[in-house]
C-alpha cells in the first residue's frame, strides 16, 4: 500500500491460514473459559466458530516482529529511531520502551535514570501536560513520536502513581489490530498418558500426583476448522487525526504494514500443537492494493525515518538504569 496522502479510513487485510501438517490445531485458552468458541452468522444459518489467537496476543506478536531478542536491540529496519532502553544496575539489557506492555508509561521506564535524569521527567518534559487545560492531542503526538514512534502504532495509556505524574493521563490507543479466528469448527478429542517408568504403582513412589509421581492420563481437546483466517486492521483515520506531518503519517503506516508482512512471512507455529502457514502467496487488501514485501517496506521505513529525522521530528536512542532501591 503507497500512503502518500493518505484518504482511506482503514487498511484492511486478510489472510488465509491452514496447518502445516494434518488438519488439529490447538487454539488460544482462557482461565476460566478455555477454547473461545462463538457463532457466527451466515446465509445459511450459524456456524460454529473459534478465537485462534486474540488481538492481545497478536498485539504482541506483531510487536516482537521489530525487535531482535537475540541481541536485545531493534531490528535493523527501525535501528534509526528513538526509544528508551533500561539497563539494570550492572549495565545489562533489563527491557524497554518497545517490550514494555505500558510502553513508554512503563514503571520500569519511568523510574530508571542516567544522572539527575529519570524516565518521568524525560516523558513530562516532552508532553508538558496541563492541570488546568485540555489534552493537546495533534502536540502530544508529536511529543510521543520523538520519544519512541511505536508507541503510536501499538498504544500507550500515560497512567501513573497518582495525577502528578501525568496529569489527566491521557491515551493514545492502538493504531493496528489483529487476530485469528476459525470458521466452521469441530472439536478433535484426544489425550495421553505421562507415564512414571521409575515406579510402576504411585504407592511405590513415596508420593504422589501433586508431586509429579505416578502415570496421570489425559485428556485434549483440539480443533479441526473448513477455514483459518487471520484479520489485520490499520486505523487510518486515527493515524491522520493526529494531524502528523506527511513523511511521520506515512512512517507509522509503514511500520505497522512491515510488522504485518514479517509476521506471517515467518513460522506462525503459535503454540506446540497450532503450527500454521499463510496460504495466499500474494495478500491483497479488501481495497484492492497489495501488501508489499518485507524488503520493500523496510526500505520504505529506513527512508521515512530519515525524513523525519532530517525535519526534527524525532529524539535519541535513551538509555536509563533502574533498580529497586532507586525504583522505590
Amino acid at each position: 500500500m503507497t500512503v502518500t496522502g493518505i484518504t482511506a479510513n482503514r487498511f484492511l487485510l486478510d489472510a488465509a491460514l491452514q496447518p502445516v501438517q494434518g488438519s488439529r490445531f490447538a487454539p488460544t485458552g482462557f482461565a476460566d473459559l478455555g477454547a473461545a468458541v462463538f457463532d457466527r452468522p451466515t446465509d445459511d444459518g450459524w456456524v460454529k466458530c473459534l478465537l485462534v489467537e486474540s488481538a492481545q496476543s497478536m498485539a504482541n506478536r506483531l510487536e516482537a516482529t521489530l525487535w531482535d531478542a537475540g541481541s536485545a536491540r531493534p531490528v535493523a529496519s527501525i535501528a534509526d529511531l528513538p526509544y528508551i532502553h533500561v539497563v539494570d544496575d550492572d549495565g545489562n539489557h533489563l527491557t524497554s520502551s518497545r517490550e514494555e506492555s505500558h510502553r513508554l508509561a512503563s514503571p520500569y521506564v519511568r523510574y530508571a535514570s542516567s544522572g539527575a535524569t529519570d524516565g518521568l521527567g524525560i516523558i513530562n518534559d516532552a508532553l508538558k501536560l496541563s492541570e488546568t487545560a485540555p489534552h493537546d492531542y495533534r502536540r502530544l503526538a508529536l511529543a510521543v513520536l520523538s520519544l519512541d514512534p511505536l508507541a503510536l502504532v501499538h498504544g500507550v495509556f500515560f497512567a501513573g502513581k497518582g495525577a502528578k505524574e501525568f496529569p489527566g493521563q491521557p491515551k493514545f490507543t492502538r493504531l493496528i489490530t489483529g487476530f485469528i479466528e476459525a470458521h466452521d469448527v469441530r472439536a478433535a478429542e484426544s489425550g495421553g498418558v505421562k507415564r512414571d517408568h521409575v515406579n510402576h504403582t504411585q504407592a511405590s513412589s513415596g508420593g504422589d500426583a501433586t508431586e509429579g509421581y505416578g502415570s496421570v492420563p489425559f485428556a485434549r481437546t483440539e480443533w479441526t476448522a473448513r477455514t483459518i483466517t487471520a484479520s489485520f486492521n490499520i486505523d487510518l483515520a486515527q493515524l491522520r487525526s493526529y494531524g502528523l506531518p506527511d513523511p511521520a503519517e506515512q512512517l507509522l503506516a509503514a511500520i505497522a504494514q512491515l510488522e504485518i508482512a514479517t509476521l506471517l512471512a515467518q513460522p506462525l507455529r503459535l503454540r506446540t500443537n497450532c503450527d500454521l502457514e499463510v496460504l495466499n502467496e500474494h495478500l491483497v487488501a479488501r481495497s484492492g492494493e497489495p501488501l508489499d514485501d518485507i524488503a520493500t517496506l523496510a526500505s520504505r521505513v529506513a527512508d521515512l525515518a530519515g525524513q523525519c529525522r532530517a525535519n526534527g521530528l524525532l529524539g535519541e536512542v535513551v538509555e536509563l538504569r533502574w533498580s529497586p532501591k532507586r525504583a522505590k
